[in-house]
């Protein structure tokens, strides 16, 4: 059994596709065709912006500067917590001896 892939869409791909389908005479379906997602997926999108609101996808108001840092500092913990646990099975293996 394979693992499915699931395709991620930006905030800006998700309001699109909401102002595309809010437009007159168009069905959800024809967006739904023409970018290549399900009218599930577009009926999911339009439920939580109706709940939500602008705030309904979030990552729009973060800048790629600020995400990036964040990543950053992120990995940096990371490989802290790495090299302490490295050190640590070192020296536990040397008393072990």
């Amino acid at each position: 059994m394979t693992k499915k892939k699931y395709r991620r869409y930006s905030p800006e791909f998700k309001r699109h596709a909401l102002r595309r389908a809010s437009e007159d005479g168009v069905t959800d379906r024809e967006v739904c065709k023409d970018l290549g997602v399900s009218e599930r997926q577009l009926r999911r999108w339009r439920d939580q912006f109706r709940l939500v609101g602008d705030e309904a996808f979030p990552g729009v108001n973060i800048s790629r500067d600020e995400e990036l840092n964040d990543l950053r500092k992120r990995l940096a913990k990371a490989e802290q917590e790495r090299d302490f646990l490295r050190d640590a099975a070192v020296f536990f293996a040397k008393e072990s001896k």
